[in-house]
């Protein structure tokens, strides 16, 4: 039997129709996962975004009984990897699991944002909290806030310091501004990126995320002189935040698991379940721990109200900071 083109077109419909009712969604979200998963990462290998991210691939392989696949888009401080997941197909099959409130602050870091995040994004889970780092190199002379800052009033415009990250360009240009410093802000690709001309005395000091800091504190290259922090975390209740040492400052990032704004509820709560179980395993808290986070779970809505918090509270920091947009 002949099938018209009208008729084949009418049928196609039909079933797209069918695909987005209710029944067909719960049906999609029961076969989901069916082909390998992808976790976009904005920054290079080796930098702790990219270290947090391929930890939780592994850890979701087994769980989700398919492979995990870590692609690196790297570009415009993490901006390039957040436009192509808000880009992507809303199916479940392109996960972002990184820092929301960065996500958040980039509304404000735009004159005209690629992405409105808020409405092209969702958020299908929460892993953690943790802060961003102050830090100096091993061999500096300053062991605490108030001698760096001591040294880089009398240094001027002499002083810089490294960023390779939106909150590490916020918590450099608070630091700056409340101490009233000169010091010249120099953006790297990847923290590492940094480490070289840390060493060597040509910078100053950093402002790095906690999983790279931490990390360098241990092999002995770098020290922590404070955390972006409000209040102490439970992860690494030694290091002082930067607010006890007189800079007023509250960044406390968290991280969750986005996903492209259109995906189905099932699937996002497949989604969550699957970073709940995650989270409630040992060694997952012990890598938590020693990258200076502690554990969060939020279910999507709850975590989705957060973004939306985040975006407007971001956004004040970014014009505080004055940080100019671009």
């Amino acid at each position: 039997m002949k099938i018209t083109r009208k008729e084949f077109l009418r049928a196609a419909g039909a079933v797209t129709v069918a695909a987005t009712l209710p029944g067909a969604r719960e049906a999609f979200a029961q076969e989901y996962p069916s082909q390998d998963i992808r976790m976009i990462v904005g920054f290079p290998a080796g930098s702790g975004a990219d270290i947090f991210v391929r930890f939780f691939a592994e850890k979701l392989k087994p769980i989700a009984g398919r492979n995990v696949i870590v692609e690196n888009k790297v570009g415009a401080n993490s901006n390039i990897a957040t436009e192509f997941v808000a880009r992507s197909k809303p199916d479940g099959y392109t996960l972002y699991p990184f820092a929301g409130t960065t996500v958040a602050a980039s509304m404000a870091l735009f004159k005209n944002p690629p992405v409105d995040v808020g409405k092209e994004l969702r958020i299908a889970a929460t892993t953690s909290n943790l802060a961003f780092m102050l830090v100096v190199d091993t061999k500096s002379p300053y062991k605490n806030l108030a001698e760096l800052t001591a040294a880089m009033k009398k240094k001027g415009a002499n002083a810089s310091y490294a960023v390779a990250a939106n909150p590490g360009i916020i918590m450099g240009s608070i630091y700056k501004n409340a101490a009233a410093l000169e010091a010249v802000e120099v953006q790297y690709r990847s923290a590492p990126d940094s480490l070289g001309e840390m060493a060597s005395g040509k910078l100053d000091y950093g402002c790095h995320d906690g999983v790279f800091c931490l990390a360098q504190q241990r092999e002995g290259r770098l020290r922590v002189l404070g955390i972006s922090c409000g209040q102490r975390l439970l992860a690494v209740p030694d290091l002082p935040t930067m607010a006890e040492q007189g800079i007023p400052m509250d960044l406390t990032l968290w991280w969750a698991v986005m996903v492209a704004a259109a995906t189905p509820n099932p699937v996002v709560d497949k989604i969550n379940g699957w970073f709940k179980q995650i989270l409630s395993q040992d060694d997952t808290k012990k890598f938590l721990a020693a990258s200076g986070a502690d554990p969060m779970i939020r279910t999507p809505a709850e975590g989705q109200a957060m973004f939306q918090k985040a975006i407007k509270e971001w956004g004040d920091y970014v014009r505080m900071a004055k940080i100019p947009q671009n």
